[in-house]
């Protein structure tokens, strides 16, 4: 995963837009020269969310999905941007084992977290100091009241629902949220990351380039904080 960075302010200025909060994130070698080879099975591996994607071989999945701090920077940075403090309800959909989760707790003590995750693997799996406050389910559907949180994130999970059940997801994100939210989607700039992106794909089935995701936004009522996943 890649993305360029840009200025990020100390807390939140704006309704929604465009901004890179995972520029920390380092970069993956993808093998995708090796999964074109046998993308279908591959696909079809990875689409079960089970061990072999996140703890099997790299090309259907992460390729051992284990916690080693990177999403501390991330945490901190999000918890500066959207200003959140003790008390505060954080929902992070697709939250795989919860490593996010563990470290916006470390970052601000007293936050409430909740991850929601399709995977039973993932869920069984996850930071023990967070395992309680996951559920399974989907964003298209998710199980929490109107307002319930005052932040939503939902990093590179929206394009492995079909369109339709992407703009439910969507919805969701805006109906759980009574403050902030945050989505980060498979997309490209360059016709050379756009065919690396469809030569890697393992679990997306709805993707565009920046304009399409936005009229998809636009036509979901999604007003929050978005940006990119591209592949090199």
């Amino acid at each position: 995963m890649t993305a360029a960075a840009n200025s990020i302010p100390a807390t939140r200025t704006a309704p929604g837009g465009e901004i890179n909060l995972l520029s920390t994130y380092p970069r993956a070698r993808r093998p995708i020269a090796a999964n074109r080879a046998a993308d279908l099975t591959q696909q079809q591996v990875a689409r079960r969310y089970g061990q072999e994607y996140f703890d099997g071989d790299r090309t259907q999945g992460y390729g051992g999905y284990r916690y080693d701090g990177r999403w501390v920077p991330i945490a901190r940075r999000l918890a500066d941007y959207y200003g959140l403090q003790a008390g505060d309800r954080v929902l992070d959909v697709g939250c795989a084992k919860g490593f996010l989760l563990h470290d916006l707790k470390a970052a601000v003590p007293g936050l409430e977290v909740v991850g929601l995750d399709v995977s039973t693997y993932a869920i069984e799996h996850a930071m023990p100091d967070v395992r309680g406050r996951l559920v399974r389910g989907t964003a298209s559907a998710l199980p929490f009241e109107t307002g319930a949180f005052d932040l939503v994130l939902a990093i590179n999970v929206l394009h492995n629902l079909e369109r339709p059940l992407c703009v439910d997801g969507l919805r969701e994100l805006q109906r759980v949220s009574r403050g902030g939210r945050f989505v980060q989607v498979d997309s490209w700039y360059t016709q050379d990351q756009r065919e690396n992106l469809m030569k890697w794909i393992l679990t997306a089935v709805t993707f565009f380039e920046p304009d399409g995701w936005r009229q998809l936004f636009a036509e979901a009522g999604y007003s929050g904080d978005y940006f990119w996943t591209i592949t090199e």
